[in-house]
């Protein structure tokens, strides 16, 4: 008994490497926050149309999902250092490249391949941290997402610093900035603990989650396809709401920064209370809480506010889901690459979406779009409550 219960107790990452991972956050935030501020930049650069330019950031996205998947497929094949160092260089790799290409085509191949790196680190250190800290993994998780959400302020503030024209540089930095992060992976466990069997917290009969599994999954991956919809959403539409229903444009564009900021300092908060309360409790509130805004966000004078108490309760659904997910489906080794692939499609698929919905209802009505849209997810949190709750 005891040589099955020892390799429990050794700790996944060590202290260094915990704070490392953090780092590791902010970069891949800040990688995925360029491309933004750089478009005018290659746009005039490679002379591109803005549904052209825009094929960057979808690269990236492409090769953020093949990342997960490719990640997930070598998952406990490889060693964690192995996957993770692997996982960095790409990314190194990719952004230096995308500095130094001399054509738009080798652009965007070394965008995938940033991106490819990019999935690699955000499932590789999502899943790695759902299951290394037991009771602490969803305080842990909003921790290690709050980083990526630094990361997201930073990185569109450095290109302002610097100016778009001088993009290649900031990109170019990322190779260097990475090496550090590869002589601390020493301190991640190399084999980490694998969720298997019945859910640890359960005491009812084995069979209770098996026969819905296929269900569960699929509700989990909707929660989270349509939550970074959500996210995606207000993020790109805010600033014309906010404009459109009579806000200037320093007020519409503060705002937005405001709501990234509130998503970041949310997952800061939550950390704490998720050592008290259920990822359930978590997750409905903040998906009761998100609609509630969402609606007030229809509301000309309070928009501005709402919208930034959208992004705190908006904020700790994706890293809260990741434990309640491995306790619900244990069985289900390949399901956290699932969920996180999604999250990514559905901010892909946000943009074209939201898009022609406000072709035929108008910019006015973007919140109460995005608070359908919230309902559903919780409605999806509900019912995932009740087909996983034990006995």
């Amino acid at each position: 008994m005891s040589s099955t219960s020892a390799p429990a107790r050794t700790p996944v990452f060590s202290p260094v490497a915990v704070v490392a991972s953090c780092a590791g956050f902010v970069l891949i935030g800040a990688l995925q926050a360029l491309y933004g501020p750089a478009i005018p930049a290659f746009r005039e650069e490679f002379g591109l149309s803005p549904s052209g330019a825009g094929l960057g950031l979808s690269a990236h996205f492409v090769g953020g999902v093949a990342g997960v998947l490719l990640f997930d497929r070598c998952f406990g094949r490889i060693g964690n250092r192995r996957l993770l160092g692997a996982s960095y260089l790409l990314m190194a790799l990719g952004a230096a490249g995308f500095a130094l290409a001399p054509n738009w085509p080798a652009t965007l191949a070394a965008a995938l391949l940033a991106g490819l790196g990019f999935g690699g680190i955000d499932y590789g250190l999502n899943q790695l941290f759902a299951v290394g800290f037991g009771h602490r993994s969803a305080a842990m998780l909003n921790i290690l997402n709050a980083h990526f959400g630094i990361g997201a302020i930073l990185g569109p503030a450095l290109i302002g610093a610097v100016g778009a024209g001088h993009y290649p540089a900031v990109f170019l930095g990322f190779a260097p900035a990475v090496l550090p992060l590869l002589l601390c992976l020493k301190g991640v466990r190399d084999r980490a603990p694998q969720l298997s069997g019945p859910a640890p917290d359960s005491s009812g009969p084995p069979g209770v989650l098996g026969r819905s599994l296929a269900s569960v999954l699929c509700v989990f991956v909707a929660l989270y396809v349509l939550h970074v919809g959500i996210e995606a959403g207000v993020g790109g539409w805010e600033p014309t709401h906010l404009e459109t229903v009579g806000h200037g444009a320093g007020v519409a564009a503060t705002a937005t920064s405001v709501y990234w900021l509130m998503m970041t300092v949310g997952r800061f908060l939550v950390a704490p209370i998720a050592l008290r309360f259920s990822a359930q409790t978590i997750i409905t509130v903040s998906c009761a809480g998100m609609t509630v805004c969402l609606l007030l966000a229809s509301v000309a004078e309070l928009a501005p506010y709402a919208y930034a108490g959208v992004g705190l309760f908006i904020a700790p659904v994706f890293p809260t889901g990741l434990p309640w997910l491995h306790r619900a489906a244990p069985g289900a080794r390949r399901a956290g690459a699932l969920v996180i692939a999604a999250s990514m499609t559905g901010g892909v698929a946000a943009g074209p979406a939201l898009g022609k919905a406000i072709e035929w209802s108008g910019i006015r009505a973007v919140p109460l779009l995005l608070s359908g849209v919230s309902a559903v997810c919780l409605a999806a949190t509900l019912w995932l409550v009740r087909s996983t709750r034990t006995h």
